[in-house]
């Protein structure tokens, strides 16, 4: 057997392995059993219903995607502004402080929860979705950063530099020539913040309170008290979510390229 053909073979091992629990829960979630087993013994959609015919299961989804929602609007707002001024601008010491920027995702996300829990109880801010939404863009913007800088670095600044010589301001030419043509990577960046607040447990565990439940902290609060097949229809939920939310990049990517060619 040739060698490309074994690391095939590993990597394709590799893969259905880590899929494997994935695909578990997912055939968990349409068990008819009233406990969860597997394989279950019949199947039925009866735990979709009883997720999404809960009041409490429904007001964390809604908490969700608010949080999500407002993390997607906050984190590439500033992420976007921070990275054309490492990129295009002038940053004294800009090494040291692009590493403070990406420092969040370094340091463990425990730590970083109870430096906010602590800032917040004061303020009387747990539990305030848009506080919560505000803590979640401290591990969102760091990604936000990466995907346009990397983005902005691609953009050829004479391109800027002939605008500006036509006349163009400078807002002119970051709304009709920079945001265009990074127009891919920035709705990238924005649908990767989105999943990272959508999926974030321990800095929502701290801030979340009582009455701003997110999913994953109701999915935690849930597993305490006893594991019920309905979580596994709500992880089922969160994995397809993820999904369609990744196809949605690709697709939007796919979009961006074509009417790129057909402007050629």
């Amino acid at each position: 057997m040739r060698t490309d053909h074994i690391i095939k073979l590993i990597a394709g091992i590799l893969c259905l392995i880590l899929l494997a629990p994935i695909v578990v829960v997912i055939i968990l979630s349409f068990s008819g059993d009233r406990f969860l087993s597997f394989p279950p013994s019949a199947f039925s959609l009866q735990w979709y219903a009883k997720f999404l015919g809960n009041d409490a299961w429904r007001s964390a989804l809604v908490t969700s995607f608010t949080v999500a929602g407002a993390t997607c609007l906050f984190s590439t707002f500033l992420g976007f502004l921070g990275a054309y001024a490492f990129v295009r601008g002038y940053v004294p010491a800009k090494q040291l402080v692009l590493s403070f920027v990406l420092l969040p995702m370094i340091v463990p996300h425990i730590i970083t929860a109870v430096s906010l829990y602590f800032a917040s109880v004061p303020l009387g801010l747990v539990g305030n979705r848009l506080w919560i939404a505000v803590a979640h863009s401290t591990l969102a913007v760091p990604i936000v950063v990466l995907i346009l800088m990397s983005a902005l670095q691609d953009v050829d600044i004479n391109l800027e530099r002939a605008a500006m010589s036509l006349g163009a301001d400078r807002w002119t030419v970051f709304r009709r020539v920079v945001l265009p043509l990074t127009l891919p990577a920035l709705l990238s960046a924005a649908l990767f913040s989105f999943l990272i607040s959508f999926d974030e447990l321990i800095i929502s565990l701290f801030l979340s309170g009582v009455a701003s439940e997110t999913l994953p902290v109701r999915i935690w609060n849930s597993l305490r008290m006893a594991v019920e097949p309905t979580i596994a229809a709500v992880s089922a939920f969160l994995i397809g979510v993820t999904t369609l939310v990744l196809i949605a990049d690709v697709v939007l990517r796919q979009m961006m390229k074509r009417r790129s060619a057909a402007r050629i």
